[in-house]
């Protein structure tokens, strides 16, 4: 027997349940959250939850906004159950803990009413705006690093008098009534995964505003804080099996619980202009410089998933564990993190970066979290040239090794053609046609994906990426994904055989 998750079950839920030792109903929304996807229920609004149960910061809960249609689904789950939903994390070990989350305290669908969102914005009580719509979603040239509102959306809201479709017409919006009614602006904090998010989400926020009101773009560049962060927590898209484990093992009849690993982190920087929750209080580290945190993390987790993510489907895998539990795979994965990316790295305070590598293994192979690789491959020429090509840059700019991480993007050429080929699902990345093109041109012009500028810059002319990368692609194609991993340790530089590196 189920029970149908809203307020008035939540004492039903028996002992093995956490349930909010808060009234829901009481709560402030201090934080207004663009993208209230898994992740940020299973993080963010998580670490919020737990600082509500300790007692106090009642004025610290969340209101969500959805700007996207799909995001239609999520009001209606939120309006039948409440604002509350499942979290259920899961240990390497096989132990797994269920609570119910209550932060959340409403949930606005921006394109049924703009309005509600805007005046949301401009309330004295938000003191925060944050942000988790993925690395493509700030508008800027990866070749570049400036920001680009030729997106018809983006266009749209730079009309005048136009009704905002986008976070940039609603977030600017917001901050133009709070100035004009004479308001401290509200913080902007990013929880994507980018080096210097809050950097990113100053500099597209500003553009975004100056096109739209000169003056009020200074008066954002001025008075707006865009703290830096650092966030982890491996968590998959909700499945209907995921749905029908938790009612099976918990009893719970929720529409869209999160499952997450046992695992996270998040790493804060100490910039808001409204003052913050007291994070630190539950287990969030509150820093001066989050840089450090943030290069180990994207440039050991997020590009490790990208290389697990594109080998591993041309290998035949499905979920992340099946590759994490190859020693091959294992092998690879282990070489490029100290090999190619821990050179790139500053220390991290506190941090034994070795013991970080081998318990991202052993979260990667975890097999309770059910990861779908076809999940770590979506939007990749968002997230390769974020999360990878650093790497590549500076290990040639200082001669380092290059082999393993030119075999990832051979591998993703070679992904995206077979996806061509109907081998697999079609491509979701913003950039799936051009992509598409230049790898189906590779048979009569080797390196035509690295010539795709606006994803590899100047990065693709160097003679030896171009080398390493054609001599990968070309092992894939003749020794396939095992052969070519075992190959990449055997000559680190990726230089061709009987070579030296330039």
């Amino acid at each position: 027997m189920t029970v149908k998750l809203n307020l008035s079950t939540l004492a039903t839920l028996g002992p093995r349940v956490a349930v909010p030792r808060y009234d829901p109903g009481k709560l402030t929304s201090g934080i207004v959250h663009f993208g209230v996807g898994g992740f940020h229920r299973s993080h963010q609004a998580m670490y919020l939850d737990r600082l509500l149960n300790a007692g106090g910061h009642s004025e610290w809960a969340i209101c969500g906004v959805g700007v996207l249609p799909g995001d239609a689904r999520m009001k209606g789950v939120f309006a039948r159950q409440d604002n509350l939903y499942t979290l259920v994390t899961r240990s390497p070990d096989g132990t797994s803990e269920a609570r119910v989350i209550g932060a959340i305290r409403e949930y606005l669908f921006a394109p049924d009413d703009p309005e509600a969102v805007l005046e949301k914005l401009a309330n004295p009580a938000t003191r925060i705006v944050s942000l988790t719509v993925t690395e493509g979603g700030y508008g800027i040239n990866n070749a570049t690093g400036e920001f680009d509102p030729s997106a018809p959306d983006l266009r749209h809201d730079l009309t005048p008098g136009s009704v905002p479709r986008t976070v940039f017409g609603f977030v600017t919006e917001g901050l133009r009534r709070r100035r004009e009614r004479g308001l401290a602006p509200f913080t902007v904090m990013s929880c994507d995964n980018m080096q210097g998010n809050g950097h990113v989400a100053g500099r597209a926020f500003t553009a975004f505003a100056r096109l739209k009101d000169p003056e009020l773009g200074e008066w954002v560049a001025r008075h707006v804080a865009f703290p830096n962060s650092m966030v982890d927590r491996i968590t998959p898209v909700t499945t209907p099996q995921m749905r029908q484990q938790v009612a099976d093992e918990y009893g719970i009849d929720d529409e869209w619980p999160v499952v997450a690993e046992s695992f996270t982190q998040w790493v804060l920087e100490d910039h808001f202009t409204l003052g913050r929750p007291p994070l630190e209080e539950v287990g969030v580290q509150v820093v001066g410089d989050v840089e450090p945190y943030e290069l180990m993390k994207l440039r050991l987790l997020n590009a490790s998933h990208q290389a697990m993510g594109h080998l591993g489907l041309l290998a035949g895998f499905t979920y992340a564990h099946e590759v994490c539990q190859h020693p091959a795979f294992v092998e690879f994965l282990l070489g490029y993190m100290a090999h190619e990316a821990t050179p790139t790295l500053r220390p991290v305070p506190g941090v034994d970066l070795a013991a970080y590598q081998q318990e991202l293994i052993a979260r990667f192979a975890n097999p309770a979290i059910g990861d779908t690789l076809a999940r770590l491959v979506v939007e990749g020429s968002e997230r390769i040239p974020k999360f990878l090509l650093p790497v590549v840059g500076e290990q040639l700019a200082s001669g380092g090794e290059i082999g393993r991480s030119a075999l990832v993007i051979a591998a993703w050429s070679l992904y995206v053609a077979a996806v061509q080929e109907g081998r697999f699902p079609p491509l979701v990345d913003p950039r799936a046609e051009r992509l598409t093109d230049a790898a189906l041109r590779e048979a009569g012009q080797p390196g035509a994906f690295l010539d795709l500028r606006d994803i590899f810059g100047d990065l693709g002319q160097s003679a030896r990426f171009r080398s390493a990368y054609l001599e990968a692609r070309d092992r894939l194609r003749r020794e396939g994904v095992l052969g070519a991993i075992q190959a990449a340790a055997q000559n680190p530089t990726g230089a061709p055989v009987g070579s030296r590196p330039e």
